[in-house]
């Protein structure tokens, strides 16, 4: 029997980053999770989870996520019945979070920054980068596509926010040592992709493919 494996990307982006996942098709069958828009600023993110836990077709899946999708799964989890959690390039409570995100949560300093910062991305790289910042332009555009202030807004809120203080258990944990987001020394417990950093579900898919097979 095939085991059911959604999949949930990170802030801002669409399933489009899990192009690169190939896993054997006579054991695992994907299924792609997309971000919608919270019904208001304030909901919580139990009450997302839970909306997002409706997409779910199949009983016992495993569920993925990378970076706040990680925290998002970890969740929705606790409203279904789950075979395993993957985590990639995520954190599994907020005892990882790193020292300089730890600063921000407690200053609230990201509040100051309006989320409309991200539609000016493209304008910097090509500043700074001039004609042959077209490819990295594009890349942006097609993996970063969720762009709705609210969204947005709730997003950054809700992952510096997160209180969860016990690692869930059945949790596989994917990280690179070279993630600057989310630093391996603050992480314990996984298991380590060698050169990766925060975006290496395209750029070590293989690697990541490879620990899936081993550990699902």
């Amino acid at each position: 029997m095939k085991k059911h494996i959604y999949l949930l990307p990170g802030t801002a982006a669409n399933s489009k980053i899990f192009d690169r996942i190939e896993l054997p098709k006579e054991r695992f069958e994907l299924h792609f999770l997309e971000w919608v828009l919270p019904t208001d600023k304030n909901e919580s993110l139990e009450a997302y989870a839970g909306r997002m836990c409706q997409k779910i077709q199949h009983t016992k899946p495993i569920l993925l996520g990378v970076s706040f999708g990680g925290i998002l799964v970890q969740e929705m989890s606790k409203q279904i019945a789950c075979e395993k959690i993957v985590l990639v390039s995520s954190i599994k409570n907020k005892g990882e979070f790193s020292f300089f995100l730890n600063c921000i949560r407690a200053t609230k300093i990201y509040q100051l920054f309006p989320s409309k910062f991200l539609f000016q991305f493209e304008k910097i790289i090509s500043r700074f980068f001039g004609p042959k910042a077209d490819k990295r332009i594009a890349a942006y555009r097609t993996y970063l596509s969720y762009r709705n202030p609210t969204y947005l807004k709730w997003a950054i809120h809700n992952a510096l926010c997160w209180s969860q203080r016990e690692s869930l258990s059945n949790t596989l944990h994917i990280h690179g040592n070279k993630d600057p987001i989310f630093p391996l020394h603050c992480i314990k417990n996984c298991e380590v992709v060698k050169n990766g950093s925060h975006i290496m579900i395209l750029t070590k898919a293989k690697e990541i493919c490879k620990i899936l097979v081993q550990n699902l």
